[in-house]
């Protein structure tokens, strides 16, 4: 197989599980920075320390799958036919151009064009679910079935996306398309053993990558986890100004969501559809 390009990593287990990081990455090159309104801006939204959060997944045997790409500079987990995945809700677009908060991303008129976008996924997004495709290939010629679990965090408290203060695990199966309900059921047993709240196809019912990938009658099982930022590192509730976000690392603060989310990937690795 051709070497991946420098941004995409892909780190090979054997074990039935691909683990899916399409927004810790925050790099921007030169090209695609020219008309951004300011750096902090543009990397506002990154999914921040899930990398570090899950850093445990290849020592399970998982297939890890990890752009160094920011979303600001195509989002890998969005529709590229531009389709929304949450009609009638606000998100952001496969090239965003605002925030979560509805800031603009770009000057006035700069903008991607049409051109441009299309160029951005044919050398950041495509590869990524190249990558997706191939190793999940790979890994159902040597199991009866497996799971993709794709990796995410979002702000506790983002009133244009959502009413209140989000739940800590959001598990999003398609309502229930992506996977085997025994898979989700499992999932959300471990949360509520956690002490903290969650729900199962709530705001968040799982991105394109879920989507796409989840095809339970073939054997791929697909589960988004979209976790809220205060149970893994200090968060300060609300809008979030310049030099206070993100928050550093905190392995401690971050180490009781860090058990349960392995118990989580420990059960998708168990996880046997014919036993449900």
């Amino acid at each position: 197989m051709s070497a991946h390009p420098d941004w995409l990593t892909v780190s090979r287990g054997d074990a039935p599980l691909v683990v899916s990081l399409p927004h810790t990455g925050t790099e921007i090159p030169d090209a695609y920075a020219r008309g951004l309104v300011s750096p902090w801006l543009a990397r506002k939204d990154a999914d921040w320390w899930i990398d570090r959060l899950y850093d445990f997944a290849p020592d399970l045997g998982a297939t890890v799958i990890r752009t160094a790409i920011s979303r600001t500079v195509i989002d890998v987990n969005r529709d590229p036919s531009g389709v929304s995945l949450y009609p009638g809700q606000a998100t952001t677009e496969l090239c965003p151009t605002t925030t979560f908060d509805g800031e603009p991303l770009y000057q006035p008129g700069a903008e991607p064009t049409a051109d441009e976008i299309a160029e951005r996924r044919a050398r950041f997004f495509d590869p990524y679910h190249a990558a997706l495709r191939a190793e999940i290939e790979r890994l159902r010629a040597q199991h009866d079935s497996i799971v993709v679990y794709d990796c995410h965090s979002i702000r506790s408290v983002i009133p244009r996306l959502f009413d209140g203060t989000l739940p800590h695990f959001n598990i999003g199966t398609n309502g229930g398309a992506s996977c085997a309900p025994s898979l989700s059921e499992a999932i959300e047993s471990i949360c509520v053993e956690s002490g903290l709240s969650h729900v199962l196809n709530g705001r968040f019912k799982g991105g394109y990558i879920t989507r796409s990938l989840g095809r339970p009658a073939e054997g791929v099982h697909a589960v988004q986890m979209e976790l809220a930022c205060r149970g893994y590192m200090h968060e300060p509730l609300g809008p979030v100004p310049e030099g206070e976000w993100p928050s550093a690392y905190d392995a401690a603060y971050a180490a009781p969501m860090r058990a349960t989310l392995t118990r989580i990937l420990q059960t998708c690795l168990a996880f046997d559809p014919s036993k449900a």
